[in-house]
Parts: C-alpha cells; structure tokens; sequence
C-alpha cells in the first residue's frame, strides 16, 4: 500500500479514536497519553533532522551549480514564483472572506476578552528582516532553528565553496554528501513510521477541540477550505499546465505522501524530508533544483498561511 494511503486510513482512525476519547472524557488513561506520545515524538523527529537537511541539501545543492549566472537566474525565477504565488493566495483569500463575510453574526463564539495589542513582537520594517537573515552566530542559528538564517549561510557558504581551490573544496564536499546521505536515510525510516505519528496527532487534535468547533467556525471553515481548494485545484494545476506543461493530477499524485503529511502536521517545515522525498523519488526533479528551492519555499513560501491569516484577520475583525 502507498505511504499516502496510509497515512489517510491513519488520519480516519485518529478522528474516530480521538472523537471517542472527547465524548467520553476519559483522557487520564495511560493509553491516550501513549497515543498522544506517539504524534509528539514523530513531530520532533522531523524537526531533529530539519536543520542537518536543510543545511547539507542546501550546501550541495549550490556548490554542484558551477555557472555562477545559473545561481542568479535560479533564485530569480524561485523568488518571482514565491512572490506571484503568495500574492494570488492572499487576493484570494481577501476575496471570498470580503465575499461570505464569515465573522458576521459570529461574535458570541467566544467569551474571551480582547487581545493585549501591547504584547505584540512585530519588526520595524522589511530591512529589519533582511538584517535578522544574516546570523551574528551560524551555530546559534542553528541550534535555535532559525530558518532564514540557516538558509542564507548554507547558500553563502555552497556558493564561496565554488570560489577556493578544488584541493580545499573537494574534500569538504565530500563529507557534505555523506552526511546528507546518512541524514536521508534517518529521513526515510522516520517517514515510515508516518502513520503512526499522524494517528496520535488526529486523535490529540479531535479529543482536545471535538467537532463542534466546526458547527461553531462553519463559515469560517467554508471560507478556508475554499480558499484553499481554489489555490490547490485551480491556480496551481493551471500554473503546472502553462509554464512547466505537465499534467497537473500526475504530479500531485507524485506529492500526495507531502501533501497528507503537511495536513496532519499542519507544518510546511516539518513537511520538508517529506516533500524533498516525493520531489526527487517521484518527480524525478534535478538535485540542484530541489536542495535550492524546497527549503527557501517551506519557509517563506506559505501560500496556505498567507490565504489563511488575511481572511483570519478579517474574519476577528
């Protein structure tokens, strides 16, 4: 059976205990305590192999690029595709939450007071961020897993590894590759142990909510989900017809293992070992390509989150 089948059956499973478990209020057991284990430990799991990942895929991925004009060409075209994609996301979700209106009339849903705005930690400006991107300390950055940072060093260090002397260079190449190799190995075994984790993560994520939040949220939920439908079934497919012209359900029957595991995880980072995987197993995508691409794009090319927070904020408002 496809990994992704059996992640779904895993997910089905999960809501059916978890709804047990919320209707019957016995959550003190051993038992459910094991099973929510279980979800926890295959999210750090993930997250223990993230940083290595990124890092050496990154590193090789560059460094095998000779034609420094190719790097150029490459991160433009990624960041024109991220920047165009985010942007359809957020006009979409601006779309339909200004169209159904979904926080009308939802005021009684929660008793809680408003938000303290003064605990709010936001940067001053764009050029805030691009200076947080380069790390004072690259082992800090690391140990704390920031991202954006992670990045910018990998991509730093693989393109400066093309400028020193092939002497030099060759060798720590070469023990670059053989830790991703052994790190992807530590990625395939985890992804094998996926449905078990995304069992503990359903089941935790129904018995602590339950299913009337989607009687409660009904409207907001109808927003997202066709927010989302419309990226996923629409622009994208259309975008993978026009521009790389391909047939659009072969290649999300290649991504179906990510595209189950980002569900359940509701985590693009986590995903990553997932989805780096499935693109170059399945899509059969050039290793440059993917090492450079797919770690940039699960931390600032989150078309999800970008529809969902803009149609949020509408929708608290």
């Amino acid at each position: 059976m496809k990994l992704h089948w059996k992640i779904i059956i895993s997910m089905i499973l999960g809501v059916g205990v978890g709804f047990f478990y919320n209707t019957s209020g016995n959550q003190d057991s051993t038992l459910y305590d094991l099973i929510l284990l279980l979800g926890d430990i295959f999210i750090r799991l993930l997250k223990m192999v993230m940083v290595p990942l990124i890092l050496t895929s990154i590193i090789m991925g560059v460094s095998s690029i000779k034609d420094r004009n190719k790097v150029g060409r490459l991160g433009f075209k990624t960041f024109l595709y991220y920047i165009s994609t985010s942007l359809i996301a957020i006009l979409i979700g601006l779309f339909l939450a200004n169209t159904i209106q979904p926080g009308v009339g939802a005021a009684t849903i929660s008793s809680a007071g408003a938000y303290d705005t003064s605990q709010l930690n936001s940067s001053a400006s764009i050029l805030d961020i691009l200076k947080r991107m380069v790390p004072e300390n690259p082992i800090s950055a690391f140990a704390n897993g920031e991202m954006l940072s992670i990045i910018f060093f990998a991509v730093f260090f693989g393109v400066v590894l093309n400028l020193v002397n092939s002497k030099h260079s060759s060798s720590i190449q070469s023990v670059i590759e053989s830790v991703y190799s052994v790190i992807i190995k530590m990625t395939q075994i985890i992804i094998a142990c996926a449905p078990i984790g995304v069992f503990g993560l359903m089941v935790k994520a129904v018995s602590n909510s339950g299913l009337s939040i989607f009687q409660d949220l009904g409207l907001y939920v109808i927003t997202i989900i066709s927010g989302l439908s419309i990226h996923l079934f629409i622009i994208l497919p259309f975008i993978l017809i026009i521009f790389v012209r391909i047939n659009p359900f072969k290649h999300l029957k290649a991504m179906a293992s990510a595209m189950v595991t980002a569900f359940s995880t509701s985590s693009s980072s986590a995903t990553l070992p997932v989805t780096m995987k499935c693109v170059k197993d399945n899509v059969k995508a050039s290793n440059e390509v993917t090492s450079f691409v797919l770690p940039m794009g699960a931390t600032i090319n989150m078309d999800g989150t970008a529809l969902y927070e803009c149609a949020g904020v509408l929708f608290i408002a």
